[in-house]
């Protein structure tokens, strides 16, 4: 359920293209953010025609193709003999983030004959020009010197025309894209922005300004200017593929959808725009379509590396390992060098739960891209998860010291001091019983409060008490060798465990196979049947009965609702309480005690996840910390979860017609009692309808039937619907967790655990009973039902949920055989229930059948004590991936 549990995504951003003119496999590598490039590989012209040169026609984020270069009166420049081409190669662009890669020889003719000027031109032309021969000639020679990569002796050209013609439209843009090439975008902005005001109808500076801005992040502006563009070159087939990348950065995925769609109509042999409209197709939930564009680009160019990058994502993305790994293989044999393939690859073994396979393909991924904050940041996990502190240290500190150009990586940056936090935490327990490995109690509500939230960490480093260095960590926390050295009956519990674990995969897209996560649910569902089997075998025997009943009369106890496996559905009377329980050994178990056996497995198979008990966070607790699932995010729709969303929209239709009223953002009351409204309801075929007859955010709680007090109704979960402007609605699901919710669901968890032990403990044999067996099935789903919608976990609880489930009916000697169905995901299927013997009817079809009597829980060794230390657990999750 949580098979890719690392929420870190790839974002591709490259443009490698080997050249084939020469015998070398020379690379022309450009990372990019969108449309830089597209300033970056611009060329002047001196009539304002600012030309890109064309790189074989491909266009990535926000390269395009032109026309070669024109003169002042718009006459094409002729070409350079063959004979010169080599001599007039240009200097490969800047990289962008400020960073000057050098210069690297172009070899494609193409290119050099788009960069070549012919300089006696515009002597021979200026009969046409309003300009004075000097002007023109000098202004020519700026063109050069951007063109030829030189770009302060252009600015110091360009600067000299404009101090005696301050309003020369044509300098502005040449002086403007020289600043452009140096990443100054400010300074390229405000000439573009002179030379409109200079002439308003110069189409060229509107589409440099665009660019301009696009690189900075003004996507919203970046369109504005690159549609007026439009307006003056209507035909321009590279301002309408810009516009199409802009509008995808900017999330207006429908309209890049269109600009693309319009593009490859007039260009079909342009890769680039194929595997651009791949990327937004994919994001539309077209999958196959998407699938079909990428394979077109890498049909027109094969060795066109972005293709197979873009591919391998949405090969990601659905979770098709073997169809991922064949794509990355074909960008290697291209280019051995290609950093992102390497690290896709990384990415795909993490989610599989192959940390070590991870790492090797991360490392070479940074022999290449050393800065990749993306890669040393998930490196840094990998070491982690797998017991490697020191190592994870290293490369946690080593994200932290990066300087960083975006806020993506920040956050990722943040996530790196509470990373190294918890390593240093583990590290400290490594050798020490894992059950003194306990996260939630010890480590600082608030720490975990910003770990969760991914906030900055100035006030946590102030406030906060700090895990201790590493070598005093290291102290007691190096794993031992033999740890990883498993003997015969530590074998077999690995095994079964393994079975038995691979019953939580989710057969949907988007959720990998995790071979460590399998073995994690397998032992966590082993060591719950375990301990849940022995304190049902003390409440079925009848001294041990009257021992309770004894011990609590003469402790005058009063009852309890802490929820603990006791005697008091059997005996009539009051539960017992925690102290009690505890002065037995710890025998008796609450319903909260056996979910933080599973939960704690859930902690250290993935340490890179904040998998925490949200009531033991701190003031946020107080005003709802919760869970946040979206279905559909602006127009993007999210690969695992859009599915259910027809499911969802039609539960908040009729939750709004059995209330007749929503909630708004601030938990106002809108009434909606206008016969007309509730007519749009009921005809309203998405959210944005349903946000229109509201007017503002809303949320709307689905039902929950109580079964600790009849005729009670909790609030379920929250179905939000959130605009976000143009790029469309946020359309989710949420889980607060307040005080008031938790002690609602706090009783009916209770009262669903007490149920399953007076299910299987009235019965001396009840397993020889089927009548008793099936209510021992219907009560286990029935607390699974209240898990689910309580949702108590800042994440994980679906993969929890389950697991305990699986583990309570090894423990009433009935074990699953099958898995989950395709297209079924089981936390949903609760959600969206009612009430209990909803979802009981929704899951028992599927699984009941399936489940057979089996006594093997006895067959296994005890989990706590085969795998007593966190070390040794580590050591047992990491031997998947030897």
């Amino acid at each position: 359920m949580d098979a890719s549990p690392c929420d870190t995504k790839v974002v591709i951003s490259e443009d490698r293209v080997v050249d084939k003119s020469s015998t070398a496999p020379t690379v022309a590598d450009t990372k990019t953010v969108v449309c830089e490039e597209a300033i970056g590989n611009s060329k002047v012209s001196s009539n304002g025609d600012t030309k890109l040169p064309n790189h074989n026609n491909k266009v990535e984020n926000n390269k395009v193709s032109t026309s070669p270069l024109k003169d002042s009166t718009g006459t094409q420049a002729p070409k350079k003999p063959p004979k010169q081409d080599k001599k007039n190669k240009a200097k490969a662009v800047k990289e962008i983030n400020g960073q000057a890669e050098g210069a690297a020889n172009r070899t494609s003719s193409d290119e050099s004959e788009t960069i070549s000027l012919e300089q006696t031109l515009f002597a021979t032309k200026i009969s046409k020009s309003s300009k004075s021969i000097s002007l023109d000639f000098r202004l020519s020679r700026g063109i050069a010197q951007v063109n030829e990569g030189r770009y302060d002796q252009a600015i110091s050209i360009f600067d000299q025309i404009l101090r005696e013609t301050p309003t020369y439209p044509e300098a502005l843009i040449g002086r403007g894209t020289a600043y452009a090439f140096q990443r100054e975008l400010d300074s390229a902005i405000s000439d573009f922005t002179k030379a409109i005001q200079s002439n308003p109808s110069a189409g060229e500076a509107w589409k440099r300004r665009g660019q301009a801005r696009a690189a900075l992040g003004e996507f919203k502006e970046a369109i504005e200017d690159l549609t007026k563009a439009l307006e003056f070159e209507p035909n321009s087939h590279d301002i309408l593929h810009e516009r199409g990348i802009v509008n995808f950065k900017f999330k207006d995925y429908n309209s890049a959808l269109e600009d693309l769609s319009t593009y490859v109509k007039r260009d079909k042999k342009n890769s680039s725009a194929h595997t651009y409209l791949g990327l937004t197709l994919s994001v539309l939930g077209e999958y196959k379509r998407a699938e079909d564009e990428h394979l077109v680009g890498i049909k027109y160019d094969e060795s066109f590396l972005d293709c197979w990058a873009h591919l391998a994502q949405l090969y990601l993305d659905l979770a098709y390992p073997e169809k991922l790994l064949n794509c990355l293989e074909k960008a290697i044999q291209i280019d051995s060098r290609f950093a992102k393939a390497y690290h896709l690859r990384g990415i795909l073994y993490h989610g599989m739960g192959r940390h070590r396979s991870a790492i090797k393909e991360l490392s070479i991924a940074l022999t290449y891209e050393g800065s990749s904050i993306e890669c040393l940041y998930l490196r840094a996990s990998c070491h982690h998860a797998i017991g490697e502190y020191k190592a994870a240290i290293k490369d946690y500190d080593d994200v932290l010291d990066l300087e960083l150009d975006s806020m993506d990586k920040f956050v990722l940056q943040c996530l790196a001091f509470y990373q190294k936090e918890m390593a240093l935490y583990i590290a400290s327990k490594a050798n020490l019983e894992f059950s003194q490995f306990n996260i939630d109690d010890d480590i600082d509500p608030l720490f975990k409060e910003y770990w969760c939230k991914r906030l900055h960490p100035k006030n946590v480093a102030e406030k906060v008490y700090r895990q201790p260095p590493l070598r005093i960590s290291l102290r007691s926390g190096r794993l031992n060798k033999q740890d990883f050295k498993f003997t015969k009956h530590q074998t077999t519990l690995l095994l079964a465990a393994d079975s038995i674990g691979k019953k939580i995969q989710y057969n949907c897209r988007g959720f990998l196979p995790n071979q460590r996560q399998y073995r994690m649910a397998g032992l966590a569902a082993i060591e719950i049947a375990q301990k849940v089997s022995k304190a049902w075998r003390f409440l079925r025997n009848p001294k041990n009965i009257a021992k309770l009943v004894r011990k609590r009369d003469k402790l005058n106890m009063s009852q309890n609702r802490g929820g603990y496996c006791s005697t008091s559905t059997l005996s009539g009377s009051p539960t017992s309480s925690p102290n009690e329980d505890r002065v037995f050994s710890g025998i008796s178990l609450s319903w909260q005690e056996v979910y933080n056996i599973a939960v704690k497995w859930r902690q250290v198979s993935e340490p890179c996840d904040p998998v925490v008990w949200v009531n033991k966070l701190s003031e946020e607790f107080n005003s709802g910390f919760g869970s946040h699932t979206p279905m559909l995010l602006g127009q993007a729709k999210v690969v695992r979860y859009y599915p259910y969303y027809q499911r969802v929209l039609e539960a908040a239709k009729n939750i709004m017609l059995d209330l007749k009223y929503v909630n708004n953002a601030e938990d106002r009351a809108i009434f909606l009692t206008d016969i007309e409204k509730l007519k749009k309801i009921e005809v309203a075929s998405s959210c944005s309808d349903l946000y229109h007859i509201v007017g503002e955010t809303y949320w709307v709680a689905t039902r929950c039937d109580s079964m600790a007090s009849q005729g009670r109704r909790l609030e379920g979960t929250r179905i939000t619907t959130q605009n976000m402007g143009k790029t469309g609605f946020d359309f989710a699901i949420r889980t607060p967790c307040t005080p008031s919710r938790w002690e609602e669901y706090d009783e009916e968890m209770t009262a669903a655990w007490e149920a399953i032990c007076e299910a299987y403990c009235n019965d001396t044999h009840p397993t020889r009973d089927p009548s008793t067996l099936d209510a021992v099935k219907d009560a286990i789903l029935r607390m699974t039902y209240y898990w689910y919608n309580f949702m108590p976990l800042s994440r994980g609880s679906a993969v929890v949920g389950y697991i305990v489930l699986l583990g309570l009916f090894l423990a009433a000697n009935m074990d699953v055989t099958t898995s989950i169905p395709p297209d079924v995901q089981v936390d949903w299927e609760a959600i969206l229930s009612p009430d209990p013997e909803t979802f009981v009817d929704a899951v028992k079809p599927w699984s009941y059948p399936s489940i057979k009597i089996s006594r093997c829980l006895k067959d296994y060794t005890d989990v706590s004590c085969t795998f007593s230390t966190t070390g040794s657990v580590v050591a047992a999750l990491t031997s998947v991936d030897p």
